[in-house]
């Protein structure tokens, strides 16, 4: 019989029953797993090839066509040799679709368009991007589960803030084939606070500025006392380390006259390329030799100077995210207490320059940026596997877009706005649009803008047995719910009936880079011109509803009219008709009001003749 651990609630578990969790920063470049040991937080040794004993797990897979997999050091070191079968930075490719791999400059990869997500062709047959980050989620996993000599009851998996649904799913998806209980998804600015919120003990309101291999999120952080609340995220999912490599291979490329080079000399290229932009952090002038193809050695050089010219608005990128989250709220650049700096491309001194003169205040980088996302999450892991009470920390996190609702129109009606904190759960109440309606098809969408044509879709579902009613008497209640890792589930319930449906959001994989790293930017940028699109599309809506019941009360009681006050309803639908589908709303505003006013007489008829036939029949004592 085996016996259970029993504590009381909110305890901790005594230390010789600890429970092994471990906080995963799964990165474009480099992966690696910490945990928390004797109350303090550590990295865990990575695999016995690590060169330089950094305990970082290289984000590199090659597959091998008898089905052998390598995964770290080794592949990196050798991925020259076969580039075709070896994947670099595939966090780029999670959810996304072949739209976004033309972004990615030169890939030696063959892309498969498959539905939902691409995938790539291998020695070892065809892997998605999902296959690929579980191989080396797994690695991490058998990494942990022999520095801790037992099986690890869950982790904490960071992804970046501004990673939509379908990349969080597709992360999640990953941990799963790896064996991996996944406690909770974390962002990684959030986990990089939390590193810093409990090493240092800092206070205030911080900006965590995340600049990773493929990625850049800001976060703007309020820390107190142990609670560390989100005011505002935003980023750039397409905007990382990789592109400083690439417009350095680019410049070599054209400098040399390489545009036909084949993929293994690309990939020598890229790898020269990050190695030269890591020197230039310390030097200011770097040669280097890069043995090419058939015995062709390229001589290059790059001067620090060079170098911060040609990748100069990749950094003014990364300041665009910064003012709208502080826009977001609701805070100028003095109310900042302190930039935490997060993630290796932090390292180049432009980027530290640049974000030192827009902050004017010094960085907080003392934690190996590196490691302190890793570190933050294994903080969290260690609480929510319940071995500490979590009472001296309370995490609020927060979603990155808006979600809401498809109305008659094509209209964007927001449910729960960006930026609230998550978890959490809202409701709304809707109704029909049409008489005896039945059923209401619901179409789940994200994004700032005003009309469903210009936000994103989630999914739909249908909520059927609804009984019939005249238009606008049903009440059907939506409720979403956002769970703590960012995940959404939408329910709709007629309160009169009782009747419901739901759906878990399952995203369609594929939303493009472009459209991800532009929505905020696309809202602010046509908030007028979509707040005129929705009051005309409101106006439409409006106008079409009067005009079908007009036409319902014509067909069950014409008879009520004389022939000149049905013309005069005629000539006024039939103004109406004219302008409802031009593009001024206040025209059809003005024709719905004087359709409505030719309908006066007969709505006035129509209910007297309603209360006449009630009451034929009934004697007077029946109405006392």
């Amino acid at each position: 019989m085996a016996l259970l651990q029993i504590a009381e609630p909110g305890e901790s578990t005594a230390p010789h029953q600890h429970r092994l969790a471990v906080g995963i920063d799964l990165g474009t470049t480099n992966s690696l797993v910490a945990t928390v040991k004797s109350g303090a937080a550590e990295v865990l040794p990575s695999q016995p090839d690590d060169p330089d004993g950094s305990r970082l797990t290289p984000s590199v897979v090659r597959y091998f066509a008898d089905g052998h997999v390598e995964v770290g050091a080794k592949p990196k070191a050798e991925q020259a040799e076969d580039p075709a079968n070896t994947i670099v930075s595939v966090k780029r490719f999670m959810g996304r679709g072949m739209a976004d791999v033309a972004r990615y400059g030169a890939l030696p990869y063959k892309f498969i368009d498959a539905p939902g997500m691409v995938k790539i062709e291998t020695a070892a047959g065809v892997k998605s991007p999902v296959d690929v980050s579980a191989d080396i989620l797994r690695v991490l996993r058998q990494q942990a589960e022999s520095a801790l000599a037992g099986p690890l009851v869950g982790a904490v998996i960071t992804v970046p803030a501004y990673f939509d649904d379908a990349q969080r799913q597709a992360t999640k998806d990953a941990a799963r084939l790896a064996g991996l209980n996944v406690l909770r998804l974390l962002n990684e600015p959030t986990a990089a606070a939390i590193a810093y919120g409990l090493d240092n003990r800092s206070e205030g309101v911080f900006a965590v500025y995340d600049l990773g291999g493929g990625t850049f999120d800001i976060s703007i952080l309020k820390l107190t006392r142990g609670v560390f609340e989100v005011l505002a995220t935003n980023g750039d999912s397409a905007l990382g380390g990789d592109d400083f490599d690439q417009a350095i291979a680019s410049h070599w490329r054209k400098q040399h006259g390489l545009a036909s080079a084949d993929q293994r000399d690309l990939r020598r290229l890229l790898m020269a390329a990050r190695a030269v932009k890591e020197r230039l952090t310390d030097e200011a002038e770097v040669s280097t030799s890069i043995a090419l193809s058939y015995g062709q050695t390229l001589n290059v050089r790059l001067t620090r100077e060079e170098f911060h010219s040609m990748t100069a608005l990749l950094v003014n990128r990364t300041l665009l995210p910064v003012k709208k989250a502080l826009r977001d709220s609701k805070l100028a650049v003095e109310d900042i207490s302190g930039v935490v700096m997060v993630g290796g491309a932090t390292r180049m001194l432009h980027v530290q320059s640049a974000v030192r003169a827009f902050f004017g205040k010094p960085l907080l980088n003392n934690v190996d940026p590196d490691r302190v996302v890793a570190l933050g999450a294994a903080i969290q892991a260690n609480v929510l596997a319940g071995n500490k009470s979590g009472e001296d920390m309370l995490l609020l996190d927060v979603i990155p877009l808006s979600l809401g609702l498809e109305t008659m129109g094509g209209l964007a009606e927001k449910v729960i706005p960006r930026n609230a904190t998550i978890p959490t759960a809202r409701a709304q109440e809707f109704t029909t649009y049409k008489d005896g309606q039945t059923a209401m098809s619901m179409h789940v969408v994200q994004g700032e803008r005003e009309l469903v044509k210009d936000c994103r879709s989630l999914g739909r579902f249908t909520l059927r047995g609804i009984p019939p009613m005249a238009a606008g008497a049903a009440r059907i209640r939506v409720t979403f719910q956002v769970d703590a890792d960012g995940l959404v589930s939408v329910s709709a319930q007629e309160l009169g009936s009782g009747v419901s449906a739901q759906i878990d959001v399952k995203p369609s994989y594929g939303l493009t880079d472009a459209e991800i790293a532009t929505m905020l930017q696309a809202g602010f940028a046509h908030a007028s011109a979509d707040a005129q699109a929705r009051v005309l599309a409101e106006a439409q809506t409006d106008a079409m509803r009067l005009i079908e019941a007009v036409d319902a009360a014509l067909v069950a009681d014409a008879a009520l009219l004389d022939d000149a006050e049905k013309q005069a309803i005629a000539d006024a639908r039939a103004a109406l008709l004219a302008v409802v589908n031009g593009d001024d709303a206040s025209r059809i505003k003005l024709a719905a009001e004087a359709l409505s006013r030719s309908t006066d007489s007969f709505a006035a008829k129509r209910m007297d003749r309603s209360v006449s036939q009630a009451l034929k029949g009934r004697a007077m004592s029946e109405l006392n």
